[in-house]
């Protein structure tokens, strides 16, 4: 009887622990991307990323559909022309996430710090809401909105 309460209590113990290991699994590939985006890695970035990614954000053209890299050059060439420099994402607590087999959504607040032109400007309170797809080699981003609180 000892040892049937022991193992009982092992396998509950696995299902609470589960959904929390998938949802950590799941979010370390957004903490990838802002690690690799903070620290001007956009190799470690697009890693995180699958090969084909649906991204909506705040500037022009304001949608991207295909790798990663296309959204960073475009990126790059939008804070080149608007000044923007020492560019920093922090994302806040997970706000919303849900895991279902290989897909998982999230919703994270974010806030967006740089300089432009020299000044520190910011956007805090903006929405990071992403989709995942668990694959062979992991997890990765698969579609992505920015916006603005």
């Amino acid at each position: 009887m000892r040892k049937l309460l022991v193992v009982i209590g092992v396998v509950m113990l696995l299902t609470v622990l589960a959904p929390a290991s998938e949802q950590s699994e799941a979010m370390a590939p957004v903490q990838q991307f802002v690690e690799g985006f903070n620290h001007h890695d956009p190799d470690r970035s697009m890693a995180a990323c699958a090969d084909q990614v649906s991204i909506i954000d705040d500037f022009a053209p304001y949608h991207w559909s295909g790798g990663c890299s296309d959204w960073i050059h475009a990126y790059h060439a939008w804070a080149k022309q608007a000044g923007v420099t020492d560019a920093t994402v922090t994302l806040g607590k997970v706000r919303y996430i849900e895991v279902e087999s290989d897909h998982a959504y999230v919703v994270v607040p974010t806030d967006f710090s740089y300089k432009a032109n020299g000044k520190p400007m910011g956007e805090t309170g903006a929405t990071w809401t992403l989709v995942l797809h668990k694959g062979a080699s992991g997890w990765r981003i698969t579609a992505w909105t920015w916006s603005h609180p």
